[in-house]
């Protein structure tokens, strides 16, 4: 289910319940400035560090539509068990996950938008992890998105199996 608000950037800041996910955002708005939108090196490291478990960013590619892992935390880096920067998003999803999860993406950095997801984020095997991912667009000239920072904020993982990517319950915030 999804849901369109054009509530900007405090709409979708007051629809984040988790503290990791509200300081991420904060960041992500303090850096952008006048800009439309933030670039990656805009981004403050320093700043995030508290919360670099839950990050993962890609690179848009707007001349192919393709995009490619930039960061992943370590909860992320934990499940591939390797580095996965420069991979293509279609190598890391079974392809109706990579369809879903490419065109989240594309509106986030075409719209651009702000996307929130809640309730169930991940299955794997029987077991699903419920919590909460938030979508924030990049722009290497802070006018055209070519980037997507995002991160999740959920208990646990639990045993190993492969890991499927959910959109549960979305929302998505005009900028």
């Amino acid at each position: 289910m999804a849901m369109q608000s054009t509530d900007g950037f405090s709409g979708f800041r007051s629809s984040i319940t988790s503290p990791a996910l509200q300081a991420i955002a904060d960041h992500w708005q303090q850096v952008r400035a006048d800009k439309a939108m933030p670039s990656w090196s805009d981004l403050s490291p320093s700043a995030m560090s508290e919360h670099l478990k839950r990050l993962w960013a890609f690179k848009y590619d707007c001349a192919t539509g393709d995009f490619y892992a930039r960061l992943a935390g370590t909860r992320a880096m934990a499940r591939f068990g390797k580095s996965f920067r420069g991979t293509p998003l279609q190598e890391l999803h079974p392809p109706p996950v990579f369809e879903q999860a490419r065109s989240h993406m594309t509106r986030i950095v075409s719209e651009p938008a702000f996307a929130r997801c809640t309730g169930k984020l991940f299955r794997i095997g029987d077991s699903f992890i419920e919590g909460e991912r938030i979508g924030l667009p990049l722009a290497s000239d802070g006018v055209r998105g070519d980037g997507v920072l995002g991160a999740s904020d959920f208990k646990h993982f639990p045993g190993p199996g492969s890991v499927e990517l959910i959109y549960d319950r979305m929302e998505w915030f005009s900028i």
